[in-house]
């Protein structure tokens, strides 16, 4: 069984990677830039006794991803899990942002949706089963002032995997999406340490969440049942 992560060199996916590893699933592991953080994540799991392999991958770019499940089909893996979580953030006004931030940020986190499941539904669909999983922010559901691209594109995950929950449910394949709160991960690193408290503040679970609480909630809805599809969980501490 081998489950595929985009994003997988920090944060939410390199912790999912590390619990998948955990249960003893297979791992075929992405990123975009940061290869050699991912190279050692992934001699190290291939050393806990699974197998992992790493791959560099702009998902934002069609041809990338084509040449990625090229590469994967060489490997003759059979994918059974795909976790779309890699994200890219711009923080500013939007009559500041530039037409190229704006195709970056709605290309790498809506876009590659499109990009990644286009090629993993074929094989699912010849095997009536595999679980996707879509990761969405809980700006998606209500919109940050600020964020307003990467709100957008987290929205139109959750309507994405709605829509396409219902195209396949009738093949057995499950379609689901996760709108995270605050979590502790390098995308909130551009936080001082004085708005981390005050939006700890905000939240009623007064902190951040972990990516590992993030990683075990995807395991858990990879385990989930059939039936459980076309669904968006929000893990937020009670923030909204």
């Amino acid at each position: 069984m081998y489950a595929l992560i985009t994003g997988a060199s920090r944060g939410i996916g390199r912790s999912l990677a590390y619990e998948l590893a955990g249960h003893n699933i297979n791992l075929v592991l992405i990123c975009k830039k940061n290869i050699e953080a991912l190279n050692s994540v992934s001699l190290e799991l291939s050393n806990s006794g699974i197998v992992c392999h790493a791959f560099k991958c702009d998902v934002s770019n069609p041809n990338d991803v084509d040449l990625l499940w090229q590469n994967i089909a060489n490997l003759n893996i059979n994918i059974d899990f795909l976790i779309n979580n890699a994200a890219y953030s711009y923080v500013g006004l939007l009559q500041d942002m530039s037409l190229e931030s704006w195709n970056k940020t709605i290309n790498t986190n809506l876009s590659s949706l499109f990009y990644m499941c286009k090629n993993a539904i074929p094989n699912m669909l010849k095997h009536k089963s595999g679980k996707i999983i879509n990761i969405s922010s809980v700006w998606g559901q209500y919109g940050a002032a600020m964020e307003v691209a990467y709100s957008a594109s987290k929205g139109g995950i959750i309507s994405f995997t709605k829509a396409l929950a219902k195209e396949l449910a009738p093949s057995n394949i499950q379609v689901n999406s996760v709108s995270f709160g605050a979590i502790d991960t390098d995308m909130n690193s551009h936080l001082s340490p004085e708005d981390k408290q005050a939006l700890c503040d905000e939240i009623p679970a007064c902190r951040l969440g972990s990516p590992d609480e993030a990683a075990n909630l995807i395991y858990n809805l990879l385990n989930s049942g059939e039936y459980l599809t076309g669904a968006n969980i929000t893990m937020d501490g009670a923030w909204f």
